[in-house]
């Protein structure tokens, strides 16, 4: 795809740069051009998304569409270019470099943001979501998110939209899971966040937070047992090769955000900066269309390498988990976006 772009660290270094002095100058993105949007087909301002997965996956998709109307929009006068495959560092990394303005959007795991402001957790919580629509209506809803996703301003980052990240369960190389019993002993792959590492304690595992990057490595040689992730992020990174039994908990339904610093969109022209949300809004509804359809398409292929799906007794698996969402709704900010959400469910 014409936004699989690699970039060398040199490169990284100076593109820090140049977003450095575009920001002293009160401008935006990393300039490839002058700001007329005429450089000979060459967008004028082509700003960097951070992305940690394949470039068949639905939030690569929906966002690469939404650059290239964007681009349309506004005469080819801004683009968004892609990275896939944690070209630009682990989720965790690519957070640092919006901060710094190294890189202009990130799509990050909600757990993240925990370690930036806990009231976070309130979307990362188990059974939280009754369904897809469910998440992507409430998790975009300002009534619900607006204070919650500018809170960390101050801090240089702003949650702009928040994607279907998938109904995650877990995966091992020994044994279907098919009780909280199963998973005592095991070293299981999790996001970086107190709150996940709680989760797998609570499951009967061990919780080993690792990047994305290193997880097949590490479920091959051991490092860990085993990892929870969606169907498509099984089959696409090809963990059913070294993990073949995928069992479906379904404990958690997180959403991804794109984030970025507040000084990208701040530094937008009104009319473009209006364009940017509509077209987010479209890629948003866009994204969560694609993985209604690519999901049976992840399983066959996951099988094809060899795995095996089960059900297991979710009622034993939520039994456990409940102590910790009711220790997580700990203040009246979580506790009444929790509320709203439960409320819009159905």
């Amino acid at each position: 795809m014409r936004r699989n772009t690699v970039v060398s660290v040199t490169a990284l270094t100076f593109a820090t740069a140049l977003g450095l002095a575009a920001c002293s100058t009160g401008g935006t993105g990393t300039a490839a051009g002058d700001s007329t949007g005429s450089s000979g087909g060459q967008a004028a301002t082509v700003f960097k998304v951070a992305f940690n997965q394949q470039p068949n996956h639905p939030q690569f998709r929906a966002l690469d569409a939404m650059g290239e109307r964007i681009k349309e929009r506004t005469d080819g006068a801004y683009d968004l270019e892609i990275y896939p495959n944690e070209t630009l560092g682990a989720q965790k990394e690519t957070i640092e470099l919006v901060q710094s303005g190294a890189v202009e959007f990130s799509v990050v795991a909600s757990p993240l943001m925990e370690n930036f402001n806990p009231d976070f957790v309130v979307f990362n919580l188990p059974f939280t979501f009754d369904s897809q629509d469910h998440q992507r209506e409430t998790t975009n809803d300002p009534d619900i998110v607006s204070e919650l996703y500018s809170s960390l301003d101050d801090q240089d980052l702003h949650v702009l939209a928040a994607f279907h990240g998938g109904v995650r369960s877990m995966y091992n190389g020994e044994k279907p899971i098919e009780t909280p019993a199963d998973l005592e002993g095991m070293k299981v792959r999790v996001i970086e966040s107190d709150t996940n590492i709680e989760m797998i304690r609570l499951m009967g595992g061990t919780g080993t937070p690792m990047g994305m990057g290193e997880v097949y490595g590490a479920l091959q040689s051991g490092v860990i047992d085993a990892a929870e992730n969606n169907e498509l992020t099984y089959a696409n990174v090809k963990h059913a090769e070294v993990a073949p039994y995928f069992s479906y908990t379904r404990h958690l339904m997180l959403p991804d955000y794109l984030i970025t610093n507040p000084a990208v969109m701040d530094g937008l022209p009104d009319d473009v900066r209006a364009i940017f949300e509509e077209e987010l809004a479209a890629a948003v509804e866009e994204e969560g269309d694609l993985w209604k359809t690519e999901i049976e398409v992840a399983k066959e292929m996951a099988t094809e390498a060899g795995a095996q799906f089960n059900e297991v007794d979710e009622e034993a698996f939520a039994e456990v988990i409940r102590p910790l969402t009711e220790s997580k709704l700990d203040n009246d900010v979580i506790r009444e976006i929790h509320e709203k959400v439960r409320a819009a469910a159905g």
